[in-house]
């Protein structure tokens, strides 16, 4: 990941890095590296994202189209 600073304003570029990071999800996958999580509980929460992913597309999908 590449962030230029521009005339010495560090402040504006760690707030492009933050962004860009969030936009990644670094964040978040930090946050889960912390601890060890077991396989069973990767997969489980794997689907549990995937299945709130689908819904949100699929509720996106109805108020623009229509069903």
């Amino acid at each position: 990941m590449y962030v230029s600073v521009r005339d010495n304003n560090v402040d504006q570029a760690l707030r492009v890095l933050k962004k860009k990071m969030q936009r990644e999800g670094m964040f978040r996958e930090m946050k889960n590296r912390r601890a060890y999580e077991k396989p069973s509980e990767r997969k489980a929460r794997e689907m549990a994202e995937n299945t709130r992913r689908v819904r949100k597309l699929m509720r996106k999908r109805l108020e623009r189209e229509g069903y």
